[in-house]
């Protein structure tokens, strides 16, 4: 079996130096694309002394029966990828079902970590958690940034200098990392979620937590917050303007996995908020929760910067990269037949089931049929 690896459109690379050696026991030949680690200081050099073969990308297409890549693959480069290989990695289904279709055509497997599910035994080859710690992380250093003022209190001779005020809308992984990190900074954290459940881990960090009654709210079984309807939308921008208005940097987080984000703070809570101030959207690659955001640009209004940043975990590329590769190779690794060198598509088992799109040219998951 060979597995081949992809250089990424972005700063990332699906393997790393660090974590490579659970591949290499597998005792499989490994390729990947010259210049894979360009994005995180890491030549060619260091992945060939670790027994690594160094491919064009064209042939890591066409030699790979095992590919992992950050992206999905172009149509043209579905021509000449090998017949009855695996294409495994983060491949955005959703917004790439010509990809998933094309791959049933041409018999290609096609497994999109995205859709790993939420269970203890997965939390190993959670891509979209690793990916969106980071970028909670980054989210505020980015916003720190844009503020023209420090975030920690500072006692000074020349007086004392007052912390800056953090608000965080969206109690997930993101969220959570974006309030220990500000909390790290100094700065004073307030954080809201429709799910009540969050209050106990916000209040765990030294944030508080605050309390919008929107009346039935909840999770879904994959513990991700469960859409609102337009009445408690609408119920929650009002409520959550008044916090606004007294913070410097906002940070908001809410996403919906396949659909558009949702709309949290409209151009009526931008008017009350303080010149100066910061807000970062980081859905702003799924349609954005601020209305005026764009992807890498910084809108202002009425004194107020909205940021919105694309690929955030790009950002901080080798711990990201870090955390991907070790995502991937766990999939690999547990899923690998040593005596017969090759993966064990078994259906009976949850993580394959849900995230196995393609399999022996035939459409698995049900959301793309």
């Amino acid at each position: 079996m060979k597995i081949a690896a992809l250089k990424s459109e972005d700063k990332r690379s699906p393997i790393h130096s660090d974590t490579i050696k659970s591949l290499i026991d597998l005792g499989v030949e490994i390729h990947f694309e010259e210049g894979i680690g360009s994005g995180i200081n890491l030549n060619d050099s260091v992945f060939e002394e670790l027994g690594l073969l160094k491919k064009s990308r064209d042939d890591c297409l066409k030699n790979g029966d095992l590919i992992i890549t950050n992206q999905s693959l172009s149509s043209s480069e579905l021509e000449i990828t090998k017949k009855n290989s695996t294409v495994l990695g983060m491949v955005n289904p959703f917004s790439n079902q010509d990809f998933i279709k094309e791959c049933a055509k041409k018999n290609i497997n096609l497994v999109s970590m995205e859709f790993i599910p939420r269970i203890t035994r997965a939390q190993k080859m959670d891509v979209l958690s690793s990916q969106a710690n980071l970028a909670g992380y980054v989210a505020v250093i980015e916003s720190a940034k844009h503020l023209s003022t420090a975030l920690p209190m500072m006692m000074t001779a020349a007086g004392t200098l007052k912390p800056a005020k953090v608000f965080v809308i969206g109690v997930g992984v993101a969220g959570l990392q974006a309030i220990a990190t500000a909390k790290r900074l100094g700065a004073r954290v307030e954080a809201f979620d429709t799910r009540d459940v969050v209050e106990e881990q916000v209040q765990s960090l030294g944030a508080k937590f605050v309390k919008i009654d929107l009346g039935e709210t909840g999770e879904t079984d994959q513990g991700y917050a469960k859409e609102l309807t337009p009445e408690q939308i609408q119920m929650q921008k009002e409520l959550q303007s008044k916090v606004c208005e007294r913070s410097d940097i906002v940070i908001t987080t809410a996403q919906l996995f396949g659909r558009p984000a949702p709309r949290l703070i409209d151009n009526k809570t931008i008017d009350v908020m303080k010149p100066g101030s910061v807000i970062f959207d980081m859905a702003v690659e799924s349609g954005g929760n601020v209305e005026g955001s764009k992807a890498d640009e910084i809108v202002v209004r009425n004194g107020v910067k909205i940021v919105g940043i694309s690929n955030l975990a790009s950002r901080v590329s080798s711990h990201a990269s870090l955390a991907l590769s070790n995502n991937y190779n766990n999939w690999v690794c547990d899923f690998f037949d040593k005596e017969k060198a090759e993966i064990n598509f078994d259906f009976e088992d949850e993580i394959i089931r849900s995230s196995v799109i393609v399999y022996g040219g035939e459409i698995k998951n049900e959301r793309f049929k």
